[in-house]
């Protein structure tokens, strides 16, 4: 079985970089605590390694970044759907026996093997990145984590997936198809993205009746950083940052 790095541009390499420099301060911060076991969590760990598109060099993927930290993290777990990235980052891994590397759907293995290891009444905390290339993630696996109380979260929020396979314009909404409005759904949780993506505007029609008028992305982010306290029970969720992502990617 062979397989090949992927190639990330610019923008995938700057959220790198944020990743890098918040897990590693979250390691130097909570190694000093000596009652407390922190541990780093990748749902979409990819194969460790990437290409840049711009310089053709190997560029440390989020697993590599968390496993090359001093202080490191006490254990690492890293989960990925695709068998041939596993191989390559089991390889990347070696024989390390403080990482533990998963192959199949981290919307399953996540909440039933992964997060069961991250309970307050053993002290633990743990840094979880999820960071899908679109609407691949389910819903319970960010409730989870919040109603955990010991998980912090980093998030991928992917509008551009969104906006170009589930929130359509509000007169084409009824052409949407059914597959992707599962995806939505199954994303956010419930069919609330309706009504936070979809207001009645402020003009009329020619039969004086209101009709639908789709929401900017700031509007929709908004309702699902607020989602995210009200619901899933992280305490603080600060702004997203709006990170583009990269064409090909």
């Amino acid at each position: 079985m062979t397989a090949r790095y992927d190639e990330i541009g610019y923008w995938s390499e700057l959220k790198l970089e944020i990743v890098r420099k918040y897990a590693g301060a979250y390691s130097r911060i909570l190694s000093k605590q000596k009652a407390l076991y922190h541990v780093y969590i990748d749902g979409f760990s990819g194969a460790g390694t990437h290409i840049s598109r711009s310089t053709g060099e190997e560029v440390r993927g989020s697993p590599q970044i968390a496993l090359d930290l001093d202080p490191p993290f006490r254990e690492y777990f890293l989960v990925d759907l695709d068998g041939k990235k596993v191989e390559l980052l089991r390889s990347l891994v070696g024989d390390r026996p403080d990482v533990h590397v998963y192959e199949g759907d981290c919307n399953r293995i996540l909440i039933e093997e992964v997060f069961p290891n991250v309970h307050y009444r053993d002290y633990r905390r743990g840094l979880c990145l999820l960071d899908p290339y679109g609407l691949h993630l389910n819903w319970g696996v960010i409730e989870t984590a919040g109603k955990l109380g010991t998980i912090d979260l980093f998030l991928n929020f992917p509008i551009m997936d969104m906006n170009r396979n589930a929130l359509w314009g509000a007169d084409k909404r009824d052409q949407v198809s059914e597959i992707h409005l599962e995806r939505m759904t199954a994303y956010w949780g419930d069919t609330s993205w309706q009504g936070a993506a979809y207001k009645p505007s402020s003009q009329l029609n020619l039969f004086e009746a209101q009709e639908l008028e789709k929401q900017g992305n700031e509007t929709i982010a908004e309702a699902f950083r607020q989602r995210l306290k009200q619901v899933a029970g992280f305490a603080n969720v600060p702004a997203p940052l709006p990170i583009e992502r990269d064409l090909d990617n």
